[in-house]
């Protein structure tokens, strides 16, 4: 079985419990106007042409994002850190794009990490059908599940889709006793300061279980800025202003007040 990995993140400390092994897969339902992987959302590889200047001359170069790989090579590579992962209590965590747009393959990769014992983490959109998500669930340990907007028609707009299947899997989940993880990326303008911010808290407050206490905010960062124009994608937030220290630590006593435990990233 064959699947698109775009990138492969050794020694994570950010994507789970842990030193974790990150696969991102490439392909993904989701084209958020904030992506700071924009090179991840298409589903197929593609080749992009960078130009590089030594002295008079201009070279160009033609790269290739996403590489095929079976499901034993890919598991090779998780294999070579598996000392690391044990030690520390990591494991595998599956990203993307999307990683249930790759369903099959990402569903082997999970199996074959539970077999071998390894701690599986699956970073997620929560855009597929609730049927996928039943059958991947024992496989997976940990959700760390995407909570973008709550009004679905402003969540079509900057995320390219409703997100009523979103919201009706994240409560799935929740209800069948897994252990979710709720990751907020904060926008301004978009999801912060308004009344979006204040519909997220209180629909999170309403489902929020044993199971399901922790938030991570995940402030907008330029750092993805530069590969709109490598990878010859449209920037739609061009002039949007990074968040300070004091405003994201405002956000997050109204969570912590709400009950939540929160980790700024």
């Amino acid at each position: 079985m064959q699947g698109i990995v775009f990138d492969i993140k050794r020694f994570a400390i950010h994507d789970g419990p842990g030193t974790r092994t990150t696969i991102f897969l490439k392909g993904c339902p989701l084209s958020c106007w904030w992506c700071h992987n924009p090179e991840s959302i298409s589903p197929e590889i593609e080749a992009f042409v960078s130009e590089e200047k030594v002295g008079a001359e201009v070279f160009c170069n033609t790269k290739n994002v996403g590489t095929l790989m079976t499901v034993y090579e890919v598991m090779e590579q998780i294999k070579k850190e598996q000392i690391f992962m044990n030690e520390s209590g990591g494991g595998l965590t599956l990203s993307g794009g999307e990683p249930l747009l790759q369903f099959e393959f990402a569903l082997e990769l999970l199996k074959q990490c539970k077999e071998l014992d390894i701690h599986t983490t699956l970073d997620t959109s929560g855009f597929t059908s609730q049927h996928k998500l039943k059958e991947m669930a024992p496989f997976v340990d940990l959700f760390l599940y995407d909570v973008k907007l709550f009004d679905s028609n402003i969540h079509k707009e900057y995320c390219g889709v409703a997100n009523e299947i979103i919201k009706s899997n994240l409560e799935f989940l929740i209800e069948s006793n897994h252990r979710v993880i709720v990751r907020i990326p904060i926008i301004p303008t978009i999801n912060f300061e308004n009344e979006e911010e204040l519909n997220i808290l209180k629909y999170l407050s309403s489902i929020r279980k044993y199971n399901f206490k922790e938030v991570h905010l995940l402030p907008y960062h330029n750092i993805g800025k530069s590969k709109y124009a490598r990878f010859q994608k449209e920037d739609r937030l061009k002039e949007l202003p990074e968040l300070t220290k004091t405003e994201l630590k405002s956000l997050a006593e109204k969570y912590k007040e709400a009950g939540f435990k929160v980790i700024v990233h």
